[in-house]
């Protein structure tokens, strides 16, 4: 029997049970957190190095703005979401207008959902890298002639790769583990938007054990990798 009183099939051993999965929201899954991934590190590097490196009005404002999806639920930050790219705002009206479908209820709706969510933990890990890099070696540079924008590239981001990698890694984990934020934005559409965390809330609900426990040992695999590469990342081993 299963927790909930629902019987777990064990009929035909564990390839049967494999064949009976739905993979849909796997693949779902890694592409949303895969674009998500790239939009995460893109502006959360980016703002990480500003927070850093910048001197600017507003900037604590910024990195506790930055920070809000970690302390904030997840179905708030859904619901602020919705607020600002549902199809009477507009931001959602010129996605409409632009794409000729909406934002919301669509696979598009989730990568923005994973991105929001997950656009913390990169950008502290990252910051955390940046504050740790030896500010002698960017002044060697400067004094050497080189631009501002090279001494980031070429002295800062390569110091800190370690820390912004590790960064990216925990953004792909959390983008890839969302749950609240992406039901909310994107809804539970089987087929469509039905993301892994989703589709194993589905399973126990019908009392699909096998399904539940196939999908969530997936991405209990992926999280324990993710922490296994960030630990190596930050002893300086891979």
């Amino acid at each position: 029997m299963g927790p909930l009183g629902g019987t777990i099939s064990a009929a035909g051993g564990p390839a049967e049970a494999l064949r009976a999965v739905d993979w849909f929201p796997l693949l779902l899954s890694l592409r949303v957190a895969g674009i998500a991934t790239v939009i995460t590190a893109t502006f959360g590097v980016a703002g990480a190095y500003a927070i850093s490196r910048g001197r600017f009005p507003g900037r604590g404002l910024l990195e506790a703005a930055a920070s809000l999806p970690i302390v904030l639920p997840p179905t708030v930050l859904g619901y602020y979401l919705l607020v600002l790219v549902g199809r009477e705002a507009p931001l959602g009206h010129a996605w409409e207008r632009l794409t000729g479908q909406p934002l919301v209820f669509t696979w598009q709706g989730a990568v923005l959902a994973a991105s929001v969510a997950s656009l913390p933990f990169c950008l502290r890990a990252a910051r955390a890298a940046f504050d740790g890099v030896d500010r002698r070696y960017e002044e060697a540079a400067r004094v050497a002639g080189l631009p501002e924008w090279r001494v980031a590239l070429q002295v800062t981001l390569p110091l800190a790769a370690r820390g912004v990698i590790a960064g990216v890694t925990l953004g792909f984990a959390r983008a890839l583990g969302d749950f609240g934020t992406t039901v909310m934005v994107a809804g539970n559409i089987p087929g469509r938007t039905q993301t892994m965390p989703i589709a194993v809330y589905d399973a126990v609900q019908a009392f699909d054990y096998t399904s539940a426990a196939v999908l969530a040992g997936v991405l209990s695999a992926v999280a324990i990798v993710v922490l296994v590469v960030v630990r190596r990342l930050e002893r300086g081993a891979v």
